[in-house]
């Protein structure tokens, strides 16, 4: 697997394909069986057979093979005189009836000297309409995949009563292609594999020299492009119905290679995931702006575009933001589809309800997006600020100002919004961003890439920003210390420290985020019940939700405790206890207190007064400076990562930060680390 293509990365997880052979791979020029080509099939479909696959074949060349079967007994039967005569054209039906009795018969043989067993089912478009009909055939075709039985359909044409088969509106499907595409949908196939007499869809015809193989098909992008050239010598519908029957099949979610059955181990190769033969896949669309981009390339284009967005003027910088809060507005509907099939693949994956939480863009999320970009595009320019000034000598000035990074490389967990945040920031700052979010997310990442970078004018280029789709690629761009000039890695501790033992590139890693909420004795009482149960329900799956609630045990007296408890359990909020508050509250005992919940579960603690808060924090937070101030009213110590706005002007990138909560009767002050979040004047170094 290691030359894996990124794009065929699917193929891991295949375990059931249809196989479709057409008639001009089953037979030669000459209208006979080409015993090779078939022999290397079958060798194939042998070996898949032994490595746990489910192979379902669907083989043309009946009729093709009966014609020559029939026109030689035709011969043999005719005298000189009728050879004189012209030639009737025999009767399809009847070369399907002789010739498919041929056909499996030189199946069976080949099959049984590899020790695998094959059983023949015949359809005709009209038993598809049978509800029964099908759920028994899904019956039949399971039962015989458990005992390694190599199930070979075809369509029985010696009975079939469609006239038309192209011009039949009314018909289920048209010739093996088609079926082969409905067989996969029927018995729920992972992959179908169409054998062509060629290496897969081209341009133009495939003898034109100008013409190209296409080795993904987009549709909005191909459909009007390619020139189909004749069809093949043999079979019914050519290259045209392979490519109808594919995008029908690509569409319903099974993914679609078009391949030469001439090659010896190109199934195989398929599955190997080798950039061979034409794929269609129901995202390939999604794929297309970066088809074909190695690490290295992507962060050279992403350095050479953050080149030409540095040289815009603020206003020019401040345009493409907003014409990329316009376009998110404008695809919020596409964009919302997309992220809604990552929720329910996440779903029907099992994942953990916080992972889904975060997933999710919930409704009004792509406006709230939109409009913190209009709030970041009207901030103030960071590029180009006098930091400093300083006079060496009469007329000589030495000035120290703001300038870009280069190029980010940011490594982010499923969490969509991020994504939308962080190229934004990169833009305001003239920074090139090189992005890889979680696996979970990547429908939603590709969209949402493709809508921001398509708003970003020519002069300029989308290549600014690149998405990095697999995680095999990370370690070639980790490598890239030539090119890339910071790694934000934003993820587990393992992750972190992975990153930062496999790179020369500087890195500003963080660990967990864990959220203290402190409520003293003086507090006011509702307002802290409010603030409490904000802080976890609000965003449970959020980096900076509350995850540890220490209480001064004077509350236990006054049954205040008791109240917020209480309100905690009514919001489902699962509770675990330090060692005095599980055995106050006969709740279970936390595991730790450095465990970063990220869903509706926090820890309880008991503490002395407010100094004791603070110690609890410094032993078990992150460790950063803080800054603290005492409020008669109530105090909240929280040890938050930052990553959105929504108490501040500015979007954040992500960075550690402790900082105090204070909470006074009509107005809120939060204090940030001296160092301060990673925001739109943090990104610019200096010069």
């Amino acid at each position: 697997m290691g030359d894996m293509d990124p794009s065929r990365g699917f193929v891991k997880d295949v375990k059931r394909l249809v196989i479709k052979v057409g008639t001009a791979v089953v037979t030669r020029t000459d209208g006979r069986l080409a015993l090779g080509r078939l022999g290397a099939l079958c060798e194939q479909i042998k070996e898949l057979n032994s490595q746990g696959y489910e192979v379902i074949l669907v083989s043309s060349g009946a009729v093709g093979l009966g014609r020559q079967r029939l026109r030689y007994r035709r011969l043999v039967n005719s005298s000189f005189a009728d050879l004189q005569k012209p030639q009737v054209e025999l009767d399809g039906k009847a070369c399907a009836a002789v010739g498919q009795n041929s056909l499996m018969a030189l199946y069976d043989t080949l099959f049984s000297e590899l020790d695998v067993s094959s059983a023949q089912l015949l359809v005709t478009d009209s038993d598809f309409r049978d509800g029964d009909f099908r759920k028994q055939l899904s019956e039949t075709v399971k039962s015989l995949l458990s005992l390694r039985v190599i199930p070979i359909f075809n369509e029985n044409d010696a009975v079939s009563t469609r006239k038309a088969p192209y011009e039949d509106s009314s018909g289920i499907f048209w010739d093996n292609d088609s079926l082969a595409a409905l067989l996969a949908l029927e018995l729920k196939a992972d992959l179908l594999v169409l054998l062509s007499d060629v290496e897969g869809l081209y341009s133009g015809p495939p003898s034109d020299p100008k013409s190209k193989l296409i080795h993904t098909y987009v549709k909005e992008k191909h459909q009007g492009e390619i020139t189909f050239g004749d069809k093949s010598r043999v079979g019914r519908g050519g290259m045209t119905a392979k490519v109808k029957a594919a995008v029908n099949a690509a569409n319903a979610g099974i993914p679609v290679v078009i391949t030469s059955g001439y090659a010896a181990e190109n199934i195989l190769k398929v599955l190997q995931g080798k950039r061979i033969g034409t794929l269609f896949h129901q995202n390939a669309h999604l794929w297309e702006p970066i088809k074909e981009v190695g690490a290295h390339e992507m962060a050279v284009a992403a350095r050479e575009s953050s080149r030409r967005l540095q040289a815009l003027s603020s206003q020019e910088r401040k345009k493409i933001l907003l014409d990329i809060a316009d376009a998110l507005e404008a695809n919020e509907k596409v964009i919302t589809i997309e992220n809604e099939a990552d929720v329910a693949a996440a779903q029907q994956a099992g994942y953990e309800k916080s992972l889904i939480s975060r997933l999710a863009l919930k409704p009004g999320k792509i406006s709230s997006l939109a409009k913190s970009i209009r709030v970041l595009a009207n901030m103030e320019d960071a590029i180009g600020r006098v930091l400093k000034k300083t006079q060496l000598a009469d007329g000589l000035i030495l000035e120290k100002t703001s300038s870009p990074l280069g190029v980010l490389l940011i490594v982010f967990e499923s969490r969509p919004d991020a994504l939308v945040q962080i190229a934004s920031l990169a833009i305001r700052s003239g920074n090139g961003l090189l992005l890889k979010g979680g696996k979970e997310a990547k429908r939603s990442n590709a969209i949402l890439h493709k809508v921001i970078t398509e708003a970003i004018p020519d002069t300029v280029g989308g290549k600014v920003i690149g998405l990095v789709t697999t995680r095999e690629e990370i370690p070639n761009l980790l490598k890239l210390d030539d090119v890339i000039d910071l790694v934000i890695p934003r993820g587990s501790n393992k992750l972190v420290s992975q990153i930062k033992s496999s790179t020369k590139i500087p890195v500003l890693g963080h660990a967990d985020g864990i959220c203290h909420v402190y409520v003293d004795k003086s507090a006011d009482m509702d307002m802290a019940k409010k603030i409490v149960l904000d802080a976890k329900i609000d965003y449970p799956a959020a980096c900076n939700a509350m995850e540890t609630l220490l209480v001064h045990k004077d509350l236990v007296q006054t049954g205040a405790l008791n109240d917020l408890i209480n309100d905690l359990h009514i919001e489902g909020v699962i509770l675990y206890g330090g060692p005095r508050a599980s055995n106050l509250l006969s709740i279970p005992q936390a595991r730790s207190f450095h465990h970063e919940y990220n869903s509706m579960a926090c820890t309880v603690e008991i503490v002395d007064d407010v100094g004791a808060a603070i110690d609890h924090i410094h032993h078990h937070g992150r460790h950063v400076t803080h800054f603290w101030q005492r409020s008669l009213l109530m105090s909240l110590c929280v040890h938050y990562f930052v990553w959105i706005y929504a108490y501040v002007c500015t979007l954040h990138v992500w960075m550690d930060t402790d900082y105090l909560f204070f909470i006074f009767l009509q107005c809120t002050h939060r204090l940030y680390h001296h160092r301060g979040p990673g925001n739109c004047r943090n990104l610019p170094a200096s010069s």
